[in-house]
């Protein structure tokens, strides 16, 4: 699935994943590919992303919001 990461500042991370977990305001929850569409808001936390590679990437955010659909992963970050 695609996941693109975004700042006010700049893009983050844009590509492909096997899999994401995010800190929801209600708990922490994960995706993988063909996962229900939803939208969803983030709090304080680390976003922790497994690349095609199998490799391992963090993000830490101050919130945002979160939405898939259509195998499209976009967080909106602070």
């Amino acid at each position: 699935m695609q996941l693109d990461i975004i700042s006010p500042e700049k893009k983050v991370y844009s590509g492909q994943i096997k899999s994401i977990q995010l800190p929801g305001i209600k708990g922490s929850f994960g995706m993988l590919n063909n996962h229900a569409p939803l939208i969803s808001s983030l709090k304080k936390g680390s976003i922790k992303v497994t690349t095609m590679d199998n490799l391992s990437e963090n993000f830490t955010i101050n919130g945002g919001i979160v939405e898939m659909l259509g195998n499209k992963v976009t967080v909106l970050a602070e």
